[in-house]
Formats: C-alpha cells, sequence, structure tokens
C-alpha cells in the first residue's frame, strides 16, 4: 500500500483526494498496490472539506510521518513549498507537484535534488493536458524545434470573446472576473505570466535552458483593441496569447505574448477556456496537445497519475528527462534584442498633411519594411495607422516605436504586436 500525504488541501487537493477514493478499483488496478491519503495539511481547520481523511495544520506532521510514501505539495507561492518540498526530498518522499511558480524558479535545484528520488509535476502545465510525458517520455527521440502553446485559459477565453462577439477588452475582463475565470487582480493572467512559468518548465525538458521569468521577454493581452482584432481578422488571423519556445542554432528564444496566427494553423482555432500546445519534432513534426488547463478535477487528474506512476516503480525517470547537456551542448538563451519575427502596429497620429511620408522614413530609417498599411479615422482629427511589417529585429522595432513616441503628431504609444 501507497500512503499520500497532501500539503494544500484546497480545490485541487480535494479534488486529488476524491479521485483516489472514488476511483480506488482502477487506479489500484493500474498502480498493482491500493493508494490511500493518510492525511492532509490546511490553513483552516473549522473549513469542512467533505473528506474522510486526517487533517491537520502543521507540515511537520506530514514530513517527518515514517508511514508517508508520496508529498503531494498543492499550497501555492515559490519559497515557501521550496523548502517542504526540499524537506520531502531529504527524507527521501516523493513528491508531486502542480506549483508551476515553484519549478519557475527552482526546478533545477529540486533536480538536483531529487536525483534518483521520483519527482513529478505534470500538473504544473496545462492542467490535465499530459505534455510533461509527452516531452520527456513520448518525444525524446526527437530534437524540439519548436513549442507553440495556449498556455491560459482566461486570456484565451477573453481573446475569444472579443473575436467572436466583438466585445471590448475592458467588458470582456470584467465579465471573466464575475465568472471566476480571471482574479480581482487579473495581471497574472493577462499579463503573461501564468503562461511564462509554464513555458519555462517545458522549455528545460525541450533544451535544458536555466532561465527564471525576469530573463525572458513577457507581455501581456491589455493592449489588445477591437481595431486590431479587426485587422488580424482582415488578413486572416487570429489573436492569441501564446507561450513560444523555438531553437535557433545553439539558442534558444522564449516570449510570452499576444500573437497574430494564420487562422488554418492548428492551434488558431482553439477557443474558450481551453489550453492547447503545439510541438514540432525533427522526426515526428508536428504534434497538438488540447484539453482543459486548468479546474480542481482536470488538475487533480494529472496530479494522480504522477502518484500512479510513481507506485508502479517507485522512481521516476530524470526530473527534467535528461542527465547531459541537451543536443550534445549547452544550449543559450537568445538575447530578446536579437529575436526576429514580423509586426504588427497600430499608431494613432494626428490626421493632417505629411504625417504618412514621415512615418514612413522612419521606417526606412529602422531598417523596417512595410507590408501592408491601412488607415482608419479614429476621432475627427485623428487616425489609426494599422501597420504590419517583413521581418525584422526586435531592437529595431522597439528603437523605432521610442523615436513614434517623441513625435508630437503621435498622439499615444504606439501599440505592438508579434506575428508568428
Amino acid at each position: 500500500m501507497i500512503k499520500v500525504g497532501i500539503i494544500g488541501v484546497g480545490t485541487v487537493g480535494t479534488s486529488v483526494a476524491q479521485i483516489l477514493k472514488d476511483n480506488a478499483d482502477v487506479i489500484s488496478a493500474r498502480a498493482g498496490t491500493d493508494i490511500v491519503v493518510k492525511s492532509g495539511v490546511v490553513k483552516n481547520l473549522n473549513k469542512d472539506r467533505g473528506l474522510d481523511i486526517v487533517l491537520t495544520d502543521n507540515v511537520d506532521d506530514i514530513l517527518n510521518d515514517p508511514e508517508i510514501d508520496i508529498v503531494v505539495e498543492l499550497m501555492g507561492g515559490v519559497e515557501e513549498p521550496f523548502e517542504v518540498v526540499k524537506r520531502a526530498l531529504s527524507s527521501g518522499k516523493a513528491v508531486v507537484t502542480a506549483n508551476k511558480a515553484l519549478l519557475a524558479y527552482h526546478r533545477y535545484e529540486l533536480a538536483e535534488l531529487a536525483k534518483d528520488i521520483a519527482f513529478e509535476y505534470e500538473a504544473s502545465v496545462a492542467g490535465g493536458i499530459p505534455i510533461i510525458n509527452a516531452l520527456r517520455d513520448g518525444l525524446s527521440a526527437n530534437h524540439i524545434e519548436s513549442i507553440t502553446g495556449i498556455m491560459n485559459g482566461t486570456s484565451n477565453y477573453m481573446m475569444t470573446k472579443m473575436t467572436n462577439d466583438g466585445v471590448a477588452y475592458d467588458d470582456i475582463l470584467k465579465e471573466a472576473q464575475d465568472l471566476g475565470y480571471a482574479e480581482a487582480d487579473p495581471t497574472f493572467d493577462v499579463g503573461g505570466f501564468d503562461a511564462a512559468h509554464k513555458l519555462l518548465i517545458l522549455a528545460s525538458i525541450a533544451y535544458g535552458i536555466d532561465a527564471k521569468p525576469e530573463d525572458i521577454l513577457i507581455e501581456g493581452i491589455d493592449n489588445v483593441s477591437q481595431e486590431d482584432i479587426q485587422f488580424a481578422k482582415e488578413f486572416g488571423y487570429a489573436v492569441k496569447l501564446l507561450g513560444i519556445a523555438k531553437k535557433d542554432g545553439n539558442e534558444v528564444e522564449l516570449r510570452v505574448h499576444a500573437a497574430l496566427i494564420k487562422q488554418e494553423e492548428m492551434i488558431a482555432k482553439i477557443d474558450g477556456v481551453m489550453n492547447a500546445i503545439s510541438v514540432v519534432g525533427d522526426k515526428v513534426g508536428e504534434t497538438l496537445y488540447y484539453g482543459p488547463g486548468a479546474g480542481g478535477d482536470a488538475t487533480a487528474s494529472a496530479v494522480v497519475a504522477n502518484i500512479i506512476d510513481i507506485a508502479r516503480s517507485g522512481k521516476s525517470t530524470p526530473m527534467l528527462g535528461f542527465d547531459r547537456p541537451m543536443e550534445g551542448k549547452a544550449l543559450r538563451l537568445k538575447p530578446t534584442a536579437n529575436i526576429e519575427s514580423k509586426y504588427y502596429l497600430r499608431i494613432n497620429v494626428s490626421d493632417k498633411a505629411g504625417v504618412l511620408a514621415k512615418i514612413t522614413k522612419i521606417f526606412e530609417e529602422n531598417n523596417i519594411s512595410v507590408e501592408t498599411m491601412l488607415q482608419r479615422p479614429a476621432t475627427s482629427d485623428s487616425a489609426n495607422l494599422l501597420i504590419s511589417t517583413h521581418i525584422a529585429v526586435e531592437k529595431d522595432i522597439q528603437n523605432m516605436i521610442k523615436e513614434l513616441e517623441s513625435l508630437d503628431f503621435v498622439n499615444s504609444t504606439p501599440v505592438m504586436i508579434r506575428i508568428v
């Protein structure tokens, strides 16, 4: 029999305990042994969670219990769970976590501590989608050329409603908050930080890149307007918040931002709160992983799957899926300034003679070639220039935006969205 201790019996933790009870017959058949939750840690002992397990508010009751084989960490946060997980590993207990923030900052230290002790984290990326095992095991024969993912359901729900129903950003944000998809402070979701944590985990498995959130390009969807959505539709694009990892020689670019993506691409068709991740391998080609990226039962399903894996063997493959540098050498993070892309810009300008010629000249001086340009009235005396470019370098685009911003006939900071 395998005994489990859950640290953090909230929505997901409660679902984990319930699944292990409700599906005990099929779980024991697949694991080859019975799996039971012995105890759980909560902050508030007075709250009824509807579970028949022992609850405590002291993590030591689990960490110091010699009968507990697997510690499930569902606390949230970074530093406190890091200390808890370190203690669990140092006592020889296997660990399962769904904590993406913990792994975004400490995955390499934990991999070093875990060594031959099982450490699994499928639920940390895209909830119920088995993307970690797909990358670490199913695609292990491939050089991974790219990963492109819709990894945040809140942002995808908002982009879908803006595209399909013509809703303004502020209105759909309020609706998402009312429905419980977005928090009162939605920055973590709509600002791209949630997706960035997940992208960093996937990039470590695919490329061995040890980067922190502060090292990569992270932008959100808060600047996207109906003007941008309509431009995208007119030219055959959808707008999505994407996490992108792409190998270029011995460099890997990592970025999270709103993006225009061709409507015929598989990932452009993912709507609502669902997640999807496209992985391109050099031998297998493109594979797409689709499903619910959050929610108690979906996330708990991935946690329980990890518990079953550990129960089968008692140990796991290397935590990040490799024991030596990837690609036979160390890959390095590509500087954000050197990223190359096509770009879309929305520039609000005073509607007067000579403005367009000056804008065009500034593009030319910054080595940026225009592919398409539309002018749409904004107010009685201003217009929006909607421009897409050929491939350009990030530093040139950023320099040009600063230059445009300083001009007296440019009325606000230009909005830029990358085209994938």
